[in-house]
């Protein structure tokens, strides 16, 4: 009964307007690179304090939902991931595109989306109590061995060239390492630039890695092939039941693997994308084809970076604790409405629990008319002659590198990225691994320090020994990176 109330309340007109306006909003920002979920979501917040406190909640969850997805269709369209979340998402949707298909490839997209957060939303509810208890047990060493088993992916993203893709890894681990140093506050790589001591904003390299790069190289092909592309007319294309045949196990793990990173505080969406990803060029039938526009790649980038947006809310309603910028908010916004998250709250306030589970599965439901709607908005780019379409990409990776943090230094952080990586292409290196260091490498910094306070001075094998998840976790990232090379040596020997 309790339920069935909760699902009422959240199936109110009002409350239900107001999810569909926070999702469309969301898809809007989400799809402009350098905006993002807190963005739009610290500007929907002032209009939630006269609201009920279920609909305020719909509000901002459907931001939260529709601004991830959002971020896939200028990721597909153009090659400029809206948000970090998808940046994986660009390393199959837009070769999808390139090669006549952007409407299947938001299609693909946007199926993986939904169920990926409507999968997030099932565990979220039967299982919000139990699951908040195992995240306790994450310490600093657990999430060390994660993000360690993350950056195994790069090996899987540079099988061409795994010196050339280490070194890219090495250098995204360089550039997350550039500012203030979280334990000692000593500034470190700035080169005496001030702007510096505050860090590599990850917006403005994705957008000059990914966007101004290509920017480049399709100039230069232009100018060589001395002819314009353009563009077709796109509408969103679901996939038939046919085309999942052999890929809904992809689909499923790849949900797992962002409800679990979800649940895990200060980890992310970007990071659950990566980890995912990374699997499936690991263990999909077609995974000579990841990369090349393949759909497994946006299956498994898309349904992880959605499924996190139901595992962040475990640590934030079960134990009071903000895994992200995001949920902070939504811990605040609980608050002003005079509800208190942490253990008690499924005790004395069960129906504002259900009702925002209630409200999170319809936010993932309503994505599929928002995305219609606003993919047909951002269609007309690929009608625009290419010389046209180029400058306004160009303007747009300006406009949303200075928008992200309002600093005039990610503008030149951008540009610089941008030339870097197209020199990068030429000589063939693979830019993936860039964005894979520098997203997990502040992460992994962080976890170190913290495990070097907690380790004392015990020795490392009795302090890693103490945590079964953490050699768990360890003993996969080790095989994950040794197995692939294995492999490829007996396939060496094979044709000699």
């Amino acid at each position: 009964m309790l339920f069935i109330d909760s699902l009422l309340a959240a199936l109110s007109p009002f409350t239900l307007a107001m999810n569909f306006v926070g999702v469309m909003l969301g898809m809007i920002v989400g799809a402009l690179p350098g905006l993002g979920s807190v963005v739009a979501i610290t500007i929907c917040l002032p209009f939630t304090f006269g609201m009920p406190s279920v609909s305020a909640i719909a509000l901002l969850l459907g931001v939260y939902c529709g601004s991830i997805c959002g971020g896939s269709i200028a990721a597909v369209l153009i090659n400029t991931p809206g948000t970090p979340q998808s940046a994986a998402t660009a390393f199959d949707g837009y070769p999808m595109a390139r090669a006549g298909k952007p409407g299947k490839a938001i299609g693909w997209a946007l199926a993986a989306s939904i169920f990926g957060g409507v999968f997030s939303c099932v565990i979220l509810t039967f299982a919000a109590p139990q699951i908040a208890v195992f995240a306790l047990q994450f310490g600093p060493l657990e999430t060390c061995a994660l993000i360690l088993m993350g950056l195994t992916c790069i090996s899987s993203v540079s099988a061409n060239n795994q010196f050339k893709g280490l070194a890219m890894g090495v250098l995204g681990l360089l550039l997350a390492c550039v500012g203030m140093s979280p334990f000692s506050a000593e500034s470190r790589f700035t080169f005496d630039i001030f702007a510096l001591n505050s860090g590599i904003d990850l917006v403005a390299v994705i957008v000059g890695v990914f966007a101004l790069s290509e920017v480049l190289d399709r100039v230069e092909r232009m100018r060589r092939e001395a002819r314009v592309e353009n563009g077709t007319s796109c509408r969103v294309q679901f996939p038939s039941l046919g085309e999942w045949r052999g890929r809904m196990s992809g689909l499923v793990k790849s949900s797992l693997i962002g409800t679990f990173v979800g649940i895990l505080p200060g980890t992310g969406a970007a990071t659950a994308a990566f980890l995912s990803y990374g699997e499936a060029r690991r263990s999909s039938p077609r995974r000579e084809n990841i990369g090349k526009g393949e759909p497994d790649g946006i299956i498994a980038a898309e349904s992880s970076n959605n499924a996190v947006t139901g595992g962040a809310l475990v640590p934030s309603l079960a134990l009071g604790i903000p895994g992200d910028p995001v949920t902070a908010i939504m811990l605040a916004t609980l608050t002003i409405h005079g509800v208190t998250p942490g253990v008690r709250l499924m005790t004395e306030n069960p129906e504002m629990v259900y009702a925002t589970f209630a409200v999170l599965m319809l936010s993932n439901l309503l994505m599929y008319p928002s995305c219609v709607i606003t993919t047909r908005m951002f269609s007309f780019l690929l009608r625009i002659p290419e010389q046209l379409l180029m400058g306004f990409i160009a303007v747009l990776c300006i406009l949303g590198s200075y928008g992200s943090r309002g600093n005039l230094f990610d503008v030149f952080v951008t540009v610089f990225m941008g030339i870097a990586a197209y020199f990068m292409r030429r000589m063939e290196f693979p830019l993936p691994p860039l964005v894979i260091g520098l997203v997990l490498g502040q992460q992994f910094e962080m976890s170190i320090g913290q495990m070097m306070l907690f380790k004392g001075d015990d020795s490392w094998l009795a302090f890693v020994s103490a945590s079964p998840i953490a050699m768990v976790l360890l003993g996969m990232a080790f095989l994950l990176l040794v197995v692939p090379q294995v492999q490829n040596y007996r396939a060496l020997r094979a044709k000699r």
